[in-house]
């Protein structure tokens, strides 16, 4: 099944996990968001993927031998890891969390909802 964007959302979500993930900078697929005071439940995660890779000022922070490896495998406050879910109200978003602490204080990082997606239109 080929989706499309529907439109752009880019907004910081909560997230619920049924069992706490074992690693914070490596969560996996929560199990519910809260979007605009709605909680979606996430029935089926269709795909994943992650981005590593370094950006701005982080780009050059790194021998090259340990930036190939880094970009592969993720390093701290580092990347996204991205899911693509269908909801119980038969809606596909992006979602992905972000691996960056948002402040000094804060060693977390924070989930964001990217987008919502749909079937093309018909030609």
């Amino acid at each position: 099944m080929d989706l499309e964007p529907i439109h752009f959302i880019g907004e910081p979500i909560e997230v619920e996990f049924d069992a706490p993930p074992t690693y914070a900078k490596r969560t996996g697929c929560p199990d519910r968001f809260v979007w605009q005071a709605t909680t979606y439940a996430i029935v089926a995660v269709l795909s994943e993927w992650h981005d590593y890779g370094r950006r701005g000022r982080m780009a050059t922070n790194m021998r090259p031998e340990h930036a190939a490896q880094a970009a592969q495998r993720g390093s701290w406050g580092v990347g996204r890891d991205y899911y693509r879910v269908e909801t119980d109200t038969a809606q596909v978003f992006d979602l992905y969390y972000d691996r960056a602490p948002s402040r000094a204080g804060d060693r977390k990082g924070g989930w964001f909802l990217y987008r919502e997606l749909g079937a093309p239109e018909p030609s």
